[in-house]
């Protein structure tokens, strides 16, 4: 319909130019033009075909091979700039679909750039832009911002050092670790920079830093590190207590028995009468020794015995998420990542937390240095609802495993498998674990190591989040 309105309208043109001169195929030229603009081939070809027609029945030719040469020609050359007229067709439309990618691309780097802390300097080290982020993190605007010097704002940047060295990116070590940022009221806080050189086509160069606040990461490594020494606090008192337990029990049989030897003592000398009268008084003052240290060590084994722990109502996802900074500095020491796929549904528990996290400590530190030469070591944290009443945690690895003869004894007091271990890391969990009415238990994990688990009285009055 295109070809026969657009040749329909050249005829026309061509009826009010007769009255000029004799004119053959260029009037019908325009209509191929428009049918290619708007069409594709098969309305060209047919526009180019009813020209040729019009052109045969309206003007007479002298013979046949002046009529077939002129409509050849006027095909060749229709031809010709249709094939242009789809190339700039074709050109256009991918000039329109890059325009939309360079819109959403730019739109993305906007929408990066305005939620990450970055700063572009000149060749002089002089702010010449502020994304947001970084303009809320110096607070300042970027009008205040720009064309003052950056090393104002971080204590101790050179950018010529950044220029001399020839590198063209990387991250931008400070002397101390970190940068240090400076805020218009005086505050300080910790920088890390990442920075990228470049040349702009007129041959200025610009320097892109990109910023991130190390004030966050500071405050949980020292939140991590307080943890860490309390825990480290709890294990050893806990090992005191273990230790003096033990100790209690063992010293209290031959201090009983020695009370007894001196009872017989007395017996025999009273035989004697008058000569073993002063032998009996000291041998009274060392039984009542004996009998007052038998007293002093019963005191200090009930006092250093497990007693019952106030528990309260805890999540287990948060108690173990807690560790998490302690627990990578164990597994990285190793070369060992720790997962942790603790389910925070229903996980209210009755627990006391820092025994619960010291718990957890020994038997993490204990599977990552059972997969320390395990080519692909895996120690994994589980943590799941097992009944209503319920929730069980196990610490499993791929390590070499418990060998049955082994799994009761090394809960035992003053045990261990390892060089210069004290025995106490896994006695000590089990008395935390049964304080909470659990009962610490070894198998074998899917992952081909040890399983070590237990559970927890889950919260019953409590409506779990």
């Amino acid at each position: 319909m295109l070809a026969i309105i657009a040749v329909g309208g050249a005829v026309g043109f061509r009826s009010l130019l007769e009255g000029l001169g004799q004119f053959y195929y260029l009037p019908m030229v325009p209509a191929v033009l428009i049918t290619a603009m708007l069409a594709r081939r098969i309305a060209t070809s047919l526009a180019i075909a009813l020209s040729i027609a019009v052109n045969l029945t309206l003007v007479p030719r002298e013979s046949l091979t002046d009529a077939l040469t002129n409509a050849l020609l006027f095909a060749a050359v229709s031809w010709i700039l249709a094939e242009i007229c789809w190339a700039m067709r074709a050109m256009q439309d991918r000039t329109r679909d890059l325009s939309r990618q360079l819109a959403a691309k730019d739109a993305m780097l906007n929408t990066a750039l305005a939620s990450v802390p970055v700063v572009t300097l000149n060749a002089e080290g002089e702010v010449r832009h502020l994304s947001p982020a970084a303009s809320t993190l110096f607070g300042l605007n970027e009008a205040a911002a720009v064309g003052r010097p950056f090393s104002e704002l971080a204590s101790g940047f050179d950018v010529a050092a950044i220029l001399g060295s020839g590198a063209t990116g990387g991250a931008l070590e400070a002397r101390d670790g970190h940068w240090t940022g400076l805020r218009p009221d005086g505050a300080t806080f910790p920088l890390s920079i990442q920075f990228g050189v470049a040349s702009d086509p007129i041959g200025d160069t610009h320097v892109a830093l990109c910023l991130t606040d190390l004030s966050r990461w500071h405050a949980a490594d020292a939140q991590a590190r307080e943890l860490h020494a309390q825990l480290n606090k709890v294990w050893r008192l806990n090992s005191l207590g273990e230790m003096a337990a033990t100790l209690a029990h063992e010293l209290n049989q031959p201090l009983s028995a020695a009370a007894t030897y001196l009872h017989a003592s007395q017996v025999d000398m009273e035989k004697a009468g008058a000569l073993g009268d002063s032998a009996l008084r000291t041998v009274e003052l060392a039984k009542g020794q004996l009998l007052r240290a038998g007293k002093i060590i019963r005191r200090m084994r009930e006092l250093l015995s497990p007693e019952a722990r106030r528990l309260d109502s805890e999540r287990a996802s948060s108690m173990v998420e807690d560790l998490g900074p302690i627990l990578t500095m164990i597994g990285s020491s190793k070369g060992v990542a720790i997962r942790m796929e603790v389910e925070p549904d229903n996980d209210r528990v009755r627990a006391e937390r820092i025994q619960f996290q010291q718990a957890m400590v020994n038997l993490v530190r204990n599977a990552v240095e059972a997969v320390g030469e395990h080519a692909a070591p895996e120690v994994v944290i589980v943590g799941r609802p097992t009944s209503d009443t319920h929730y069980r945690i196990s610490v499993e690895d791929n390590g070499p495993g418990i060998a049955e003869d082994q799994i009761e004894r090394i809960f035992q007091p003053m045990t261990t498998t390892k060089t210069g271990g004290m025995g106490l890391g896994l006695s000590v969990t089990r008395t935390i674990v049964e304080s909470h009415g659990g009962r610490l238990q070894v198998s074998r994990s899917a992952l081909g190591g040890a399983a070590f688990s237990f559970t927890l009285n889950r919260e019953p009055s409590v409506e779990n989040a």
